[in-house]
């Protein structure tokens, strides 16, 4: 099949492109001296002022909000025409947030599209489209294996006219930061059905709630990934109106995937300009340094690592346009497979690429002084986030081993 991007995607190409050179990449360094500043002063959970000065640029030159595909609200980009232009914003760890598609905001987003109320959607759906708010997904559990979701043990109780919300979330991305205005959470409001996947719902929660306890940050490798960063969160008999539930109870598990399949996808795509990125500085590097009497680059090992990272980074796209692709044509739930196998390749890929980059950077490869090392860190937690490798994988292996089985 061949994946040959419309006039309006390589525009926009150009356009996101030439963004990034003048703008993003200058920035990054702005970025880092930015927070090294809050660090400093003790508290590094606030907004930058490039990154809100850029947000400006991005929405004046009309790149802001590219995704949200068969809505009215994005730009009207398919998964596949979004593809490779969330390649190229992620590789800067600031672009996302810049163009307003960041995680976990594309996602809650996205959730708040396809199954918010128009009360919920005009309530949070705007300000988050407007960039005026963030936001946090709150599922994983610190005493539960969370890889299984319907191990969590988090509750949402009806009590009147209202949702009494209990229970202890970690990884909740966003919660230390200032702009996070709403939850996604997640908890069981019937953990008696018998049907393990109507047991959950998920509700909206306002971040200023009483009850709602930030316990600490977690940093990922030794990165806070400030301002917006990780949280573990305690929710002690926080109590929200019964119209933030989202969809109805017992529809926690349909909404998941809707949610998912989206934010997996993304995360595969900005992996790609990641590695690409790290592919890039590896060259680079190879080329200017000398070792044992010629530069690294004519090293035979540096060579055979260049290749096989470029052959890896094309094939990932090409799984990453086919699962796209297939997203568009035949939804979601159908393209459960291929959504799988990029979140198992990507990133793999990356942190084989990134880990060779590394290598070829020497000492200098580990530093903070070229970006690889927290590149590697946030690329390793990917195969973690969203769903393990070993989950998809046996997703993967149930849904080929059912096409032998007879019936």
């Amino acid at each position: 099949m061949a994946f040959e991007y419309s006039d309006k995607v390589q525009d926009l190409q150009k356009r996101l492109n030439a963004f990034m050179d003048e703008y993003i990449y200058p920035a990054e360094a702005v970025f880092k001296a930015e927070m090294d500043e809050a660090r400093k002063n003790g508290n590094p959970w606030v907004p930058t002022r490039i990154v809100e000065q850029l947000k400006e640029k991005a929405r004046a030159a009309d790149l802001w909000n590219l995704f949200l595909p068969e809505s009215q609200f994005g730009a009207g980009l398919t998964n596949l025409e979004y593809a490779p232009l969330c390649e190229i914003m992620g590789r800067s760890p600031i672009a996302p947030e810049v163009f307003n598609c960041s995680a976990p905001d594309t996602g809650n987003m996205e959730t708040l599209v396809r199954y918010g109320t128009p009360e919920q959607q005009q309530q949070w759906l705007m300000p988050l489209l407007d960039g005026t708010i963030r936001s946090g997904f709150a599922m994983t559990e610190p005493d539960v294996a969370s890889s299984d979701a319907t191990n969590i043990q988090a509750r949402i109780e009806r009590d009147g006219n209202d949702y009494l919300i209990n229970g202890q979330k970690w990884w909740t991305s966003g919660a230390n930061d200032p702009r996070c205005k709403i939850l996604i959470f997640m908890g069981k409001t019937d953990p008696d059905n018998p049907n393990r996947h109507r047991q959950q719902s998920m509700i909206l929660v306002p971040m200023d709630t009483p009850g709602i306890t930030v316990l600490r940050h977690l940093p990922v490798f030794g990165y806070d990934d400030a301002p917006h960063g990780h949280a573990e969160v305690r929710f002690e008999n926080v109590r929200v109106p019964a119209s933030n539930i989202l969809l109805g109870e017992g529809r926690g598990f349909e909404i998941a995937q809707g949610r998912l399949g989206p934010g997996r996808i993304h995360h595969c795509m900005r992996l790609i300009g990641k590695a690409e990125r790290a592919l890039e500085k590896m060259c680079r590097r190879a080329l200017q340094r000398v070792a044992f009497g010629k530069p690294v680059a004519d090293q035979g090992v540096t060579r055979e690592r260049i290749a096989n990272a470029r052959i890896m980074i094309d094939q990932a796209r090409l799984l990453v346009l086919n699962a796209a692709h297939m997203m568009d044509t035949v939804g979601n739930k159908a393209a459960a497979k291929e959504i799988a196998m990029i979140k198992v390749v990507a990133p793999n890929m990356a942190c084989q690429v990134i880990d060779w980059a590394i290598q070829a950077h020497g000492a200098a490869g580990v530093s903070e002084d070229f970006g690889l090392a927290q590149a590697y860190a946030s690329s390793r937690t990917l195969r973690l986030a969203d769903g393990p490798d070993e989950v998809h994988r046996n997703a993967i292996a149930k849904l080929e081993l059912s096409r032998y089985i007879e019936r």
